[in-house]
């Protein structure tokens, strides 16, 4: 009996690790393993129109599971196509596995049609990327791969030329067990003990949290309950440690907000759980102490008096015992109220008058959809405005995810990170928050929507402008230049493309529309005509200010709206003892 063709084998392995889809477009080197797929019970095709979006969409499938998810490009364009959303993949911590097919062997240096060097070209987009050239080499390397990239959370790349993907195998097939289970890493006791002693003498302490309190929640509050503590969070972090937390004092960041900034540069001791928050700028940059599982992470943004190495869960649950209670809670109430007003005072202006604004307030637009979305859903955000909305008004309940571009910040990544997330959950509700210019550059997803049948909702906040690339422009002293651009109704070309398409111009009819689209079915797309002057520069900051907080962007949305973290607010002011 003939043994499998190296294409065969590829597809049987990948069923194996339990990938049940590849993201990509078919073609030329690729045909090997496209058909192996068509003859393989288990696993599909995913027709995407850009492999940069299959890239993105495998992103956030392997987010959303855990589990590796799988994208491909065809020899020379359709690897490069690949580039951007690996890189997204990558330094997002998604386990993706991407096949970069490539011209055959026997031409390999001959400047051959289509002739790239992807074993060059992914390796700062990846943590393996390795050449099959023979036979030989497989099933074990393709194992290697997907180890790597469910083990260290990475993306793996694999070259293989269309003319070897149709050779007959030569080693056995045979099953494996991967491991996607990590164990968990336990700090030294010295740096326990050394933890504990830190937070044992200082009077008031911080916590600043990120995404790696994702399973740390019932800790944290602990934590913040012994030490009386302020917990601030990142972007990142917001999703995993703002819900049921009477200690919130909102996000530090270039999107920042709230009493965050000042907690931590007033504390004694700041503590930086499961965050490498990569803007300095914002960090006191002294009386600090980081825990991280990944050594590498720590005192690479600042200073530290202690860094201690392991999984923040179990740091946690070791160093609470050795803690005393702090007897006074001056600081943490100090910060909470100072916290609520701040909020408050940019409150009124993103709440008079919004339901008659024309163009529409995006803000009024955002707090309606979080009203409206799942208790469970999930939301992709554009790079740009869009993450101001999402880090504003997306209310966190430990149910629902937000994945965006937050790392890479690659424009156009919401739409492919929304079918990634749709075809790994089918059942859960899950809404892209686009925006036009994002839209606009990989629009030809719409099509992939249509295509598969995806029951996406697309909410464009369409200002007809590079917002967040005009207010760079505006806080440097530039007159903005070639942000704008002429309105387009991305309903009618959602409608074109057979989606259910909805333009919405009055603010009165927001909430419904919306309500109608989260209602709907099948695909749908919100086209919402905002303002693009939403945002404007506060009068009462000065330019010698915004200079030498360097952090331009978030002065400017400091006057931004804050949704329902107000409510949050003063809920935990009222839960301030009263002497």
């Amino acid at each position: 009996m003939a043994r499998p063709t190296v294409a065969e084998q590829f597809v049987q392995v990948l069923v194996q690790a339990g990938v049940s889809r590849i993201y990509g477009v078919v073609g030329d080197s690729l045909n090997p393993i496209v058909d192996a797929i068509r003859r393989t019970d288990g696993i599909d095709w995913v027709h995407v129109r850009n492999e940069e979006a299959g890239a993105f969409a495998a992103a956030a499938e392997a987010q959303l599971t855990g589990r590796l998810a799988v994208c491909a490009g065809s020899c020379g364009p359709g690897n490069t196509h690949l580039v951007q959303g690996l890189y997204d993949a990558n330094r997002s911590g998604a386990p993706v596995l991407a096949l970069a097919s490539h011209i055959p062997a026997t031409e390999v240096g001959t400047s051959f049609f289509q002739e790239t060097h992807p074993e060059r070209l992914f390796v700062d987009c990846s943590g393996y990327c390795e050449q099959i050239t023979q036979p030989g080499q497989m099933p074990r390397v393709l194992r290697i791969a997907i180890q790597h990239a469910l083990t260290r959370g990475e993306v793996s790349v694999l070259v293989l030329p269309g003319d070897v993907a149709h050779l007959e195998s030569e080693a056995a097939t045979g099953t494996a067990s991967f491991v996607t289970e990590k164990a968990t890493l336990v700090p030294p006791p010295s740096q326990v003990d050394a933890l504990a002693d830190a937070l044992n003498r200082a009077e008031k302490v911080t916590l600043f949290c990120g995404a790696g309190v994702a399973n740390a929640h019932e800790e944290v509050m602990e934590l913040a309950g012994r030490l009386h503590s302020p917990v601030g969070h990142s972007l990142r972090g917001k999703e995993w440690i703002q819900f049921d937390n009477p200690y919130d004092v909102g996000m530090s960041g270039l999107l920042g907000y709230g009493a965050c900034y000042r907690a931590m540069h007033e504390a004694d001791v700041l503590l930086l759980l499961g965050t490498d928050f990569p803007y300095d700028g914002f960090l006191p940059q002294a009386h600090t102490i980081q825990v991280d599982h990944d050594a590498t992470h720590l005192g690479r943004r600042t200073a530290l008096d202690l860094a201690v190495h392991g999984d923040l869960r179990e740091t946690l649950r070791a160093v609470l015992p050795k803690l005393e209670q702090k007897p006074g809670r001056a600081f943490l109430d100090e910060m909470l109220r100072d916290h609520a007003r701040s909020l408050e005072t940019v409150v009124d202006a993103y709440t008079r008058n919004v339901e008659r604004h024309v163009p529409i307030h995006p803000e009024y637009a955002a707090d309606m959809l979080d009203d409206l979305a799942a208790d469970d859903a999930v939301f992709t955000v554009d790079t740009g405005m869009c993450n101001v909305w999402a880090a504003r008004y997306l209310t966190p309940n430990g149910r629902r995810r937000v994945i965006g571009s937050f790392l890479h910040g690659s424009m156009a990544n919401a739409l492919p990170h929304a079918i990634g997330a749709q075809l790994a959950q089918p059942g859960r509700q899950v809404i892209s928050m686009s925006g036009d210019g994002g839209l606009g550059m990989l629009m030809g997803e719409l099509l992939t929507v249509r295509l598969h049948q995806l029951p996406v909702k697309i909410v464009v906040f369409n200002n007809s402008s590079l917002g967040m690339v005009k207010l760079e422009m505006l806080v440097d002293g530039l007159p903005d230049f070639e942000t704008d651009h002429d309105a387009v109704d991305y309903a009618a070309i959602a409608r074109g493309a057979g989606l259910h398409g909805i333009r919405v111009t009055d603010p009165a009819k927001v909430r419904d529309s919306l309500a109608e689209a989260l209602a709907h079915p099948g695909p749908v797309l919100v086209d919402l005509v905002t303002d693009p002057n939403a945002l404007s520069i506060p009068p009462h900051i000065t330019g010698g200010q915004l200079k030498g907080f360097m952090l331009a962007a978030s002065k400017v949305v400091l006057t931004g709206g804050v949704g329902k973290m107000i409510d949050l607010a003063r809920s935990n002011l009222r839960n301030i003892p009263r002497p």
